[in-house]
């Protein structure tokens, strides 16, 4: 009976040290959570913390509005004004660093990227050609253009019956690469000048200078030096006139002929070329059956002006009405002339031949070349009887 009592007070001690040590396991349970759960707390806090003061060095930071800075120069752009104005030994050690040396002409630099945009945008209004031509760039003399001179032709064949054969034939094209250049004189007064934009001054001279060079070369260049231009160019269909020195005696009949004897492709991308005086006359013409002009305005401001619905472009380089001249051109000219720029804007600074003037003369070099690739695209109004 004893031991039996000795056994139960035993299995009692055993029950109460289990329980306690669940309990003990529970509690250690419940802290460990609860001290995970502070921790979690507290790397959240840290990273408020954190979040907390990088906007408050933001908000420390000068304000900037988008866009206030839109006309702030780049350091190229900054380094090349200094460049024209005081030369190069005036530069800082960065400011060299940040021009860019033309690999072909000794102690010239190429102009920073946006001077060569603004001479382009101006290039443009003085070269019409080049709005309406497809541009592209070069690293050599020359580009060589694939052509097809000849299509494969197929023909209607029965079941058993041999078929012909037949192949395209190629050639090739090539359009080199000319070179034009001029010189501009400022006066050192004008240089130290701060007030003056010099840039803008330069750039303005280069741009007239270029452009009417440019514009005169792809439309009547002779090939010598400069490119072989649209107008003088072996290969293009003319429609004429019927009169030697005039639009003809029924001028609105002799530009519809003209539209309609370009394949459809070509004309429903074509444009019409010709200069003011040109233009002034065709304002005039009106279509015989309805009596409607055949120039029409833009619908709205900014449209170009169209002929039997093509747009026009004036081009001062095109030839006055007059005997056996060609003062019309109409066609897909982005499909028959091809322009490829070389050298974009290269300038070398001169301070010194002519310094007993006061002044600083600026070379400026530019290499581009045009040719025409498809004679079958475009199409002239020639003043002739036939």
């Amino acid at each position: 009976m004893q031991n039996m009592n000795t056994a139960l007070v035993r299995k009692g001690e055993d029950d109460t040290v289990d329980l306690v040590t669940k309990a003990l396991a529970d509690l250690q349970t419940s802290v460990d959570e609860r001290l995970k759960a502070i921790e979690t707390k507290a790397d959240n806090d840290n990273k408020l913390a954190d979040r907390i003061a990088a906007v408050e060095t933001k908000l420390a930071r000068p304000a900037i509005v988008k866009g206030a800075n839109d006309n702030e120069p780049t350091p190229e752009r900054k380094a090349f004004t200094n460049y024209l104005r005081r030369g190069k030994e005036a530069l800082q050690a960065d400011e060299v660093k940040s021009l860019r040396v033309a690999d072909d002409t000794a102690g010239g630099y190429l102009a920073p990227s946006e001077f060569s945009a603004e001479v382009v945008k101006q290039i443009v209004e003085f070269s019409p050609i080049r709005q309406a031509a497809r541009v592209g760039s070069t690293s050599s003399g020359e580009v060589i253009l694939p052509k097809r001179t000849g299509r494969p032709t197929g023909a209607w064949v029965g079941e058993t019956e041999t078929r012909p054969a037949t192949e395209s034939s190629y050639g090739q094209i090539e359009v080199p690469i000319h070179e034009m250049a001029c010189y501009v004189d400022v006066s050192q007064r004008l240089l130290e000048d701060a007030a003056v934009n010099v840039e803008a001054e330069v750039s303005s001279d280069l741009a007239e200078e270029f452009g009417r060079l440019e514009a005169l070369g792809f439309s009547q260049g002779d090939g010598v030096k400069k490119p072989l231009g649209l107008m003088e160019a072996s290969g293009v269909a003319y429609t004429a006139t019927g009169n030697a020195s005039t639009l003809g005696t029924a001028p609105a009949d002799t530009l519809i002929d003209a539209f309609y004897a370009l394949p459809a492709y070509y004309r429903n991308r074509g444009v019409w070329m010709m200069n003011s005086k040109t233009i002034a006359a065709v304002r005039k013409l009106k279509d015989g059956s309805t009596g409607a002009y055949l120039w029409q305005p833009g619908l709205s401001a900014g449209d170009p002006a169209t002929i039997l619905g093509r747009p026009l472009i004036e081009d001062p380089t095109m030839d006055d009405i007059g005997s056996a001249a060609e003062p019309i051109l109409f066609g897909d000219i982005a499909s028959a002339y091809r322009i490829y720029d070389r050298v974009a804007l290269s300038i070398m600074r001169d301070p010194y031949s002519q310094a007993t003037s006061g002044l600083v003369r600026f070379h400026a070099r530019r290499r581009t070349g045009g040719a025409l690739v498809l004679a079958e695209a475009v199409r002239k109004v020639r003043c002739a009887t036939s």
